[in-house]
């Protein structure tokens, strides 16, 4: 198994907990006081692509990708000459060609194309509680950035306030205020997404979401994630709402009903239960039968008025995938959303978590094997986004040039989050009397933070940036989160700007799987991506023998 170091005396990062393969922490906690990448990152952004220390010291790579097979087993291809895909207007000259001149705005859709300012979007933010916590940094910071973020499921099933007659929702809080914190924001760039499982389904998430907001949503079919083969969870402290939560139809682990449990729970046996939502197509047994309920779900959700649909699936195996890419190409939906196991979750058995299904760089090799298959044959691909344990800027290149040309977006879970965080904990620290209502975890700065300032302008590299989009007097209005939303892009930005820049590729649809090569013969089976010294082998010895 690959032990993956926890601390990077170049950058001064160290992760508190296990570091995973996307060099967050297995666990990450939403009262951190760093100081992970990731987490320094949110706040210095663009500076945290550099060693520590300039001046005082020189600095070596580990090189550590040649063991295992991973995101990290792939290298990044360089070139010592020409330039593609500059934007209009730039020339090939060594002025024009610098890195802050890579554009790295995508775009994604079928009929109607939805933009963003960078290849990221959000992993799908549902009921667990800290979602609904820090979802003001969430989608403030995206809308800010103009970067998409996703509506997870179950959000109106476990609202209290919600109410729900005869199967129709009449009024949803709390899945109002989530797209209306991002539409406050939003300017063209970006989109929110609202997923529908099972519960959603029968609740009427989707007649609801078009009735009061149009086309202003796009919605999201879910067959699955990476991170569980079962459908989304939650747990709650509070016997009462258990019960409410099983009288709303969820699956309730232990049943609250029982007296037995009951008691159990007022003895102190029991001290939380686990809200389950359902397995889908569980009456169905072929591929041909979940394809005719799926271009039923499809067609009734256009029927509906939804002109922008996506999918979102899971790591469950080569079948699925290939159905996945087939129908929603068939469908012509706006996205599929590709996760593979490696990533994060709310709440996950974690056992399950760790085995099941198909790691993140097999199966989005697997799918781009089989987007080419239809795309031989004539077939338009769906565009894809991947997910599934993804943090840094390599990783977005990384991702984006394995699956190229289909690839449009790279999709990010926690590390999306841990700025909201961050954010959050700094100004309940700053602004004492609102840390209740930001659910900041913090008494004081710790030294992580302190050490940059003991002000906003002085902790977060991107404040300005951010009050010159909103305005002076807005600025007050903008979470800290977001701000640290804002600097974080801002790094990832930078940095995969570098990356192209070193690639020659000067926008994001010059990309393609050329850009990568395989650190061993291992990762070249999987990906096949060819091994590093292989690629280009016989042009340099036709230049040698020349």
């Amino acid at each position: 198994m690959i032990q993956w170091p926890k601390a990077n005396d170049v950058l001064g990062t160290v992760n508190r907990g296990n570091p995973a393969e996307s060099g967050l922490c297995t666990l990450c906690r939403a009262d951190c006081q760093g100081k992970c990448e990731t987490f320094l990152s949110s706040m210095k952004g663009r500076k945290m692509l550099y060693p520590r220390d300039f001046g005082a010291v020189t600095a070596g790579s580990r090189n550590t990708c040649h063991v295992g097979v991973s995101y990290n087993s792939l290298r990044i291809q360089g070139y010592n000459y020409g330039a593609h895909g500059l934007p209009q207007g730039l020339s090939n000259s060594a002025d024009d060609c610098i890195f802050p001149n890579v554009s790295v705005e995508t775009e994604f859709g079928s009929e109607v194309k939805t933009k963003s300012r960078v290849p990221i979007m959000t992993g799908a933010l549902g009921s667990t509680f800290i979602a609904a916590k820090y979802w003001e940094s969430f989608a403030t910071g995206a809308a800010l950035v103009g970067f998409p973020i996703v509506v997870g499921e179950n959000v109106v099933g476990v609202d209290k306030e919600a109410v729900i007659e005869n199967g129709k929702i009449q009024k949803a809080p709390e899945l109002d205020r989530r797209i209306e914190t991002y539409l406050r924001y939003y300017d063209g760039y970006g989109a929110i997404l609202v997923q529908l499982n099972v519960e959603d389904t029968r609740n009427g998430v989707a007649e609801y979401v078009i009735d009061k907001y149009g086309d202003k949503v796009i919605i999201e079919l879910k067959w699955g994630q990476g991170a569980k083969d079962i459908g989304g969870e939650i747990q709650v402290t509070s016997l009462d709402y258990a019960l409410f939560l099983k009288n709303r139809g969820y699956v309730v682990d232990p049943d609250p009903t029982k007296p037995e449990v009951q008691e159990a729970f007022k003895s102190g046996a029991i001290k939380s239960f686990a809200r389950h939502s359902r397995l889908g197509y569980t009456d169905l047994a072929s591929p041909g039968q979940v394809k005719e309920n799926f271009m039923e779900a499809v067609e009734y959700l256009r029927k509906l008025g939804y002109k922008r649909i996506t999918l979102k699936t899971g790591s469950y195996g080569m079948e699925a995938l290939a159905m996945a890419i087939k129908f929603a190409s068939e469908a012509k939906l706006d996205l599929l959303t590709i996760d593979g196991s490696g990533g994060g979750t709310g709440m996950s058995p974690w056992n399950m978590m760790e085995t099941w299904g198909v790691p993140s760089i097999h199966l989005h090799s697997k799918a781009y094997e089989y987007a080419a298959i239809l795309a031989a044959k004539g077939e338009k691909v769906v565009d894809i986004a991947f997910a599934g344990g993804l943090a840094r800027e390599d990783h977005i290149f990384k991702a984006l040039a394995l699956g190229a040309p289909f690839t449009k977006l790279v999709c990010m879970g926690r590390s999306l989050m841990i700025p909201g965080f961050l954010g959050a904990n700094v100004e309940g620290v700053l602004n004492p009397d609102r840390k209740e209502a930001l659910n900041g975890n913090w008494d004081k700065l710790p030294a992580s933070v302190s050490q940059f300032g003991m002000k906003a302008e002085e902790i977060f590299a991107g404040y300005y940036d951010v009050q010159e989009k909103v305005g002076a007097d807005e600025m007050k209005n903008i979470p800290y989160g977001a701000i640290a939303i804002w600097t974080l892009a801002d790094k990832l930005a930078a940095g995969l700007q570098q990356l192209m820049a070193g690639a020659r590729k000067f926008s994001l649809g010059e990309i393609s799987r050329e850009d990568l090569f395989s650190a061993n013969r291992e990762t070249e089976e999987v990906t096949k991506i060819p091994f590093m010294t292989d690629v280009l082998d016989e042009r340099a010895k036709q230049i040698l023998n020349s």
